[in-house]
């Protein structure tokens, strides 16, 4: 199984699939949903056959696929994975299908089609499975500009309040970050010798001057595209705006391209400038950490406040990625894994409450655990997820991450520790407002707070649940494959872990 082609039919599968819904009538809804459903559960059955063949003690890129594009240039369709790369794949194998079918009723509040709100779905996670499975990097370029497209489209064609400005902001920052991308990636070719394969520009040599611009370069696009402080500023506007279902995507999947992009790119291409720009990366990271935390204990707005929960989370994944040891990389990573669940599950969970309420806003809500208290046991779940507690997935990656750091930079680590209090604060305040205390009258009145959570909702929260709590207990086949792709990665930059102490003082091993 291990010589069949996984990558190009993974990418390709969801966007016939999608062709195939967006051409169904618009009389014929259920369908098309129907059909995208299907479809993305046979794309996660082919994502696990792909699981069970990559080895985790074999070739750093494993999948190998390369297909002429553009000679001329240089340019091929090549597909490869590692174990980061793998992880991510199989995060969007398990939460399009989830975001399916959580958007069962959403697009048909709207005038839009309803065949066509699911074909975007798909074409999204087309583009998603490319992004990451990209060994080229003209082609990394072309899926991390189109991924925007059907994001786009979701947001401002089904998105909700501002959905329309939202989706431009969204578009515009993200666009912005691609043309300094863009400009980076031809910069790179031209003293790369023409080629844009990424195992040919790990080995060459360019001048400290070059290295540095050609990485900001880079950084720039992923730092807007995760985003990290002071780049983030479109982040709550969107996921405020989007389905919640897209809006999970956004914030669990899509944003992790830019912390991806950093580790697959910035730091293997570009070591001596990565090492050089590491303490203002780290410094923007711990800001981020705070400053979004601050700013989520403050939001009224559910949907906003979990995307500012995520901008803090990204503040840890960067830390850990420039603290440049195998612990925290390790953490960093499956942190990347470990959000895109909690926070996917987050997401859709506050979904299924707006449908209810007809409002995002938390004064509009109150006591809400007295009417759906089944759904509200879920919510108050999907908080302390968020939250890092101790059995819940997200612990062990903020775990890693803080202690890998400490052993390297301990003011640090203690710093970014506030933001775990922080989080407790603005995660137990919100599951207090909106299900806790006084029943709100107003919440009687509507119908659709008088239904919990069902069937259907139930399928959609129980396999995020069961992998939260699994990986949060035993995370070992998911590190086993992470570990040597970050190992690798430490490598290219020249960084290895600190030596066990000696009366206290670190020495670095050799």
């Amino acid at each position: 199984m291990s010589d069949f082609p996984f990558l190009s039919v993974l990418t390709v599968a969801p966007l016939v699939g999608a062709l195939v819904v967006a051409f169904l009538p618009r009389s014929r809804p259920q369908l098309a949903k129907q059909v995208a459903f299907g479809w993305s559960l046979a794309v996660l059955v082919l994502s696990v056959f792909m699981w069970g063949a990559f080895q985790a003690g074999g070739d750093r890129l494993q999948f190998r696929e390369s297909y002429s594009w553009i000679p001329q240039w240089g340019v091929n369709f090549t597909f490869a994975a590692d174990g980061i790369a793998l992880v991510m794949l199989m995060l969007i194998a398990v939460l399009v299908p989830l975001v399916i079918l959580a958007s069962w009723h959403d697009a048909e509040s709207s005038k839009r089609s309803v065949p066509v709100y699911f074909a975007l779905l798909l074409i999204l996670e087309s583009t998603m499975i490319g992004v990451f499975a990209a060994a080229d990097i003209f082609l990394f370029y072309v899926f991390f500009e189109v991924m925007l497209v059907p994001m786009y489209f979701l947001i401002g064609s089904f998105g909700g309040h501002q959905r329309q400005y939202a989706a431009v902001k969204f578009f515009l920052y993200s666009l912005v970050g691609g043309l300094f991308m863009l400009a980076a990636v031809i910069g790179l070719w031209v003293v790369g010798g023409k080629t844009f394969d990424w195992q040919a520009l790990t080995q060459i040599d360019m001048s400290t001057g070059t290295e540095r611009w050609l990485f900001l370069g880079f950084f720039i696009a992923f730092a807007i595209k995760a985003p990290f402080f002071p780049f983030h500023t479109w982040l709550p506007d969107a996921g405020g705006a989007a389905p919640a279902g897209a809006a999970a995507l956004l914030v669990g999947v899509m944003d992790k391209v830019g912390t991806f992009g950093i580790l697959r790119y910035c730091l293997p291409l570009f070591p001596e400038a990565s090492k050089w720009f590491a303490p203002y990366a780290i410094a923007l990271a711990v800001i981020g950490i705070i400053y979004a935390a601050l700013l989520a204990v403050g939001q009224n707005d559910l949907k906003r406040l979990v995307s500012y929960t995520s901008i803090a989370h990204f503040g840890f994944i960067g830390v850990g990625i420039f603290a440049f040891t195998t612990q925290a990389g390790t953490g960093a990573v499956l942190y990347m894994l470990n959000h895109g669940l909690a926070t996917g599950l987050l997401f859709l969970v506050v979904g299924m409450f707006v449908a209810r309420r007809g409002s995002a806003l938390i004064s509009d809500f109150g006591g809400a655990g007295k009417l759906v208290p089944v759904l509200a046991g879920v919510f108050f779940f999907a908080g302390l997820a968020s939250l890092a507690l101790p059995g819940t997935a997200p612990f062990i990656s903020e775990f890693l991450v803080l202690v890998g750091t400490y052993t390297v930079n301990k003011p640090v680590a203690v710093i970014a520790t506030l933001g775990i209090i922080l989080a407790a604060a603005y995660v137990l305040w919100m599951v207090q407002r909106t299900t806790q205390g006084t029943l709100n009258p107003a919440l009687t009145q509507v119908e659709g707070m008088r239904r919990d959570i069902s069937l259907r909702e139930k399928v959609v929260v129980a396999p995020l649940i069961a992998l939260i709590v699994l990986l949060g207990f035993y995370p070992k086949p998911v590190t086993d494959v992470i570990n040597p792709a970050v190992q690798a990665t430490m490598q290219d930059v020249g960084k290895s872990d600190p030596a066990p102490t000696n009366g206290g003082v670190q020495k670095a091993s050799k």
